[in-house]
Order: C-alpha cells, then structure tokens, then sequence
C-alpha cells in the first residue's frame, strides 16, 4: 500500500471517499518539496455527516462489553509493529522527522495504544453513603458521546492517536481533523490501523479541512460533548471561546517556553547532553523542547563551551538518512519565523555563540546568549533549533526567570542534591518537571499537561477517565420516605 496514494480521502461513516469543497490540500515533503498527496477538503456538510455518524455508531459501541472493545486495540498494537518500517517512512516524508524522531513517535504510539487496552476496563462507578436511612447512591461511570480532536503537524501519529484511541477505549465515538500539513500520519492512517484492526464503522471519522472552509464547525456542531485540542496558545484560546459558549468541556495541550536549569552542583557533560537533546529532538518543533537553558553563573563559561560544541557536532539534512540529528522545519513559513527571530534576538544585542544558517526549510542550530532580559524571545515558544543560554546568579535568580514567561508546560533542573532538585522544581510554575534529566518526556500513565498559557486539563491514566467519561447519579430509596408535605 502506498499509504499518500491510497489513503488521501476522507474517512466518513466507515467510508473511504474525497471531499466536496472548493479546493485542494497539498500534502509536501518539507526536506525536498516532493508532491506526496492531493485532496480535496471536506466541506460543513462532511463535518456533519462525520459528527451524525460517530453519534450513531456510539450508543452501540458504548453498550459493547469492554472486553471486546479492548481486543481492538490489542490488534491494532500488532498491526502498527507489523507495518513500522512504513510506518517510519511515511513521518520521515510527511513532516521531516528524523529516523530517530519516528522511532522515538512509533515507540511512545505503541504504549499508548497498550494503556488504552488497560483503559477499556477503567471506566468503573461506585456506591456512594447517603445522610438518607435506606436511600443507595449510585454513581455511573459513562461515556460523554461523541469527541472531536483537533491534533497538530509535530507529533501527529502519537499526539492524535493519544485521544483518539483513549476516547474510544471508554465507549466513545470520534471525529478527528488532523493538521492540513500532515493529514497522513495525523489521521487517515490512524483510521487505516483501526479499521484493519476492525474497530467498527463510523465510530472514528476523518475529516480534513481547514478553518478557510468550514469555520468553527467542528467546534461548534451540537453532537460533540468534548473537544480535544493540540497546537498555539492563540488557536487554543479561541477553541476555548467557542467551546464555551456552546457548552463543551476541552482538553487543551498548548504552546510552551520550557526551561532546563543547569544548578553550580550539576553534572555539566551529563547536563550539556540532557539540554541538547531537549532543545534541538525534531528540530526544536516540539513543546516540550527547552527553548530556555538556564545556566549557573559559577558554571556557565565551561557549560557554554561545551554545549556550543556538542551543537556545533549535529549533522543536518536529509531526515532519511540515519546519521541526520536535525531535518527540515515543516514549511517555508516557519522556517522564515524562525530566522525573524534570530535577527531580531541580534538585533537586541544578543551573541551568537553558534550562528545556524538556512538552506529551503534546513535550519542549522544557533546558539544565542546575552539577551535583555525584557527581549520577547524569552518569553515566546521559538518551534525551530534555536537555543538560549540564560546566565544566572543562583537558585532563586534561575526560578524567577523560569517563571518569566506566559507558558507552564514542562522542564528539568540539573543537580548533585536530588532533594534541592525537587525544591527547585516544586518552584516552577508548571505542569511537569524533571531532575536531572531531558525536559521531553510523556508516559501513558502519568498526567501529562501544562499551567497558564500552556492549556487546561490533563491527558494519560486516569486522567484519560475524567477526560472522556462523565458522571451520573441514580440513588434507590428502599422502603418509603417521609415527605414534610
């Protein structure tokens, strides 16, 4: 199968088929400007026949025995294994990522689809006491119905698939509209896994479209009762809005500004290593990245050294070639922000200690350092292989300057005290912190989200639970009761 020639349709009501709009989705490999697809975007009636399908199939799907609904996703964990190779070809084409990135993706992809095995069985009610003599309160654990997800270009196998296969595990239907840069991996190919894996139709619908055609339909249509969304902080604010305004819960993963702090006591070879990988893994475009490295006065001279040698060493280029650390940014226009931001950084008076330059959508790494500390570049996600090196004067200096942004996401402290690593990250205003380690990390059973600008709501475990089930409550009165009238 050639998944851009076989699979660039829409997938509505179990049906393979193109869109009816006015115009086309051009699907680009960003390394070589290879034409991989053509389609057409569905339309506002697509979205609804999508949003009618799922509502259908999900009051059958939701009184299916878990047990069944859990074999799915079993079958489908084999099928992903089976097909990895092209798998790994196809997020190498469509979004640049390295061969590293894809095997990274496909391993985390594979994990979750066990956890959402696990999560078919964890949809459970209890009995609840009542003040009452004689009254049972009983408290159901049920699907909320139908949800839309709305997943972006960077990780689009992994980051659809961690809702989609969640949502559907606890008895709920899907409609997913992946980014237009990525429809392949984001979407048709994950309701290809399924399909084979023989979830039924109509419970998983592809849309692909753009906001150009359809407006706030996705969001608005009345048959959704949660909308999972992953992408910019600006978008996800206006998800929000509209969201709320026809009464819809949200899962919002958002943009991010991550820091990783180098303390006096770190290891700084072990510290260099950490902050390289958590800055420049999948070319910066990551939320996770650490667009900050937050450095030590005492130790910030050999650290930077170091680190601006390490960076100096990574080889860039053709994302299919093995020995390749960074590959294309997704298109020209983020290629051209990012080098915006570079010269507005040197224009602030910043140093580049590595100077990347820019060849189609290669970036090559820079590192910068010497910002005023009111630049915007501080405080804004960067999405390229850019790094900023941020010296500081102790611990209570690097937590204030952590905190100094819009964004709560994630990141990591570097120390010989793992106590004092704790303390310090127990300070930083975010979702996620890690001691001595990378700033990118995801598990399927820890809770995974961000503070402030970074979203609202949490994926993964139990979390997955309170995300995409609903409570109901039923109490019984055994024998009578008294009524004051």
């Amino acid at each position: 199968m050639s998944y851009f020639t076989d699979l660039a349709l829409q997938y509505i009501d179990g049906e393979w088929r193109p869109g009816s709009g006015s115009w086309d989705i051009i699907d680009f490999n960003p390394y070589n400007g290879e034409k991989l697809a053509s389609l057409t975007v569905a339309t506002e009636e697509e979205v609804d026949q999508a949003y009618r399908a799922a509502e259908r199939a999900q009051r059958g799907w939701a009184e299916t025995n878990p047990y069944a609904r859990r074999l799915v996703f079993e079958r489908a964990i084999r099928i992903v294994e089976d097909n990895e190779a092209e798998i790994t070809e196809a997020i190498i084409a469509e979004l640049g990522g390295t061969r590293l990135k894809a095997a990274f993706e496909l391993h985390l992809a594979k994990e979750f689809l066990r956890e959402a095995v696990q999560l078919s069985l964890r949809a459970e009610g209890r009995i609840a006491p009542s003040l009452i003599d004689g009254k049972e309160n009983r408290v159901y654990r049920l699907p909320v119905g139908v949800v839309g997800v709305i997943s972006p270009f960077n990780f689009p196998f992994l980051i659809s698939l961690k809702s989609v296969a969640p949502a559907l595990a606890l008895g709920n239907a899907v409609v997913l509209k992946p980014h237009q840069s990525t429809p392949v991996c984001g979407g048709a190919l994950i309701a290809k896994v399924l399909e084979e894996a023989g979830l039924p139709g109509g419970l998983l619908n592809v849309v692909m479209t753009d906001s150009a055609e359809i407006g706030d339909a996705l969001i608005e249509h009345p048959v959704p009762k949660v909308i999972s969304f992953t992408g910019s902080d600006a978008v996800g604010r206006h998800v929000a809005t509209v969201a709320a305004n026809n009464f819809k819960r949200v899962i919002l993963q958002l943009g991010a500004n991550s820091a990783l702090i180098v303390l006096d006591d770190a290891d700084i070879d072990y510290a260099v290593d950490a902050a390289v990988f958590s800055r420049y893994i999948h070319h910066g475009q990551l939320c996770m990245a650490a667009n900050r490295i937050i450095v030590d006065r005492s130790v910030v001279d050999v650290f930077s050294e170091k680190f601006a040698n390490k960076v100096r060493g990574l080889t860039v280029g053709d994302p299919a070639d093995p020995s390749t650390h960074i590959g294309p940014l997704i298109n020209s226009r983020q290629t051209e922000r990012v080098g915006a931001l570079v010269d507005q950084a040197l224009d602030e008076g910043a140093i580049a200690l590595v100077r990347g330059k820019t060849e189609g959508n290669l970036v090559w790494p820079t590192v910068l350092t010497g910002l005023p500390e009111d630049s915007s570049l501080l405080k804004e996600e960067i999405f390229g292989p850019v790094a900023l090196l941020v010296p500081v004067d102790g611990e209570d200096e690097a937590i204030r300057i952590a905190n100094d942004t819009p964004y709560g996401l994630g990141g990591a402290v570097h120390t010989a005290n793992i106590e004092r690593g704790v303390s310090v990250a127990m300070r930083i205003e975010s979702g996620m912190m890690h001691v001595n380690d990378s700033t990118v990390a995801d598990e399927p059973i820890v809770p995974f989200g961000g503070e402030k600008h970074s979203g609202l709501g949490r994926l993964n475990g139990e979390q997955m639970v309170e995300a995409f089930t609903t409570t109901k409550w039923i109490s019984i009165q055994h024998g009578r009761s008294g009524f004051p009238f």
